[in-house]
């Protein structure tokens, strides 16, 4: 592979990290909120013992896990990335 092939892929490679990591952070965020009201809503659901209230909890529950599979898929794509990231670096220093 040319040289600068390998630099252009290294570039496209840095700034889709980037992209990944700044919406990582949103998703985590996001979870955050997601957990709190989840959390919120089981405890309403507890107290409250009304079938509403179970599920609201269970609706909060499914969107919670949601954004873990979608956190676990971003952090994957990053890890991904960083290999390729690497082997890049390599082929650079060859």
């Amino acid at each position: 592979m040319g040289q600068r092939l390998v630099e252009r892929r290294l570039r496209e490679t840095s700034a889709r990290l980037r992209a990944l990591k700044e919406e990582l952070a949103i998703v985590e965020e996001q979870l955050a909120h997601l957990s709190d009201d989840a959390d919120d809503k089981a405890l309403r659901s507890l107290v409250s013992e009304t079938p509403g209230s179970a599920v609201e909890y269970r609706e909060a529950s499914l969107h919670r896990d949601a954004m873990v599979r979608h956190r676990h898929s971003v952090e994957v794509s990053i890890s991904e990335l960083l290999i390729k990231q690497d082997q890049l670096l390599d082929k650079i220093g060859h």
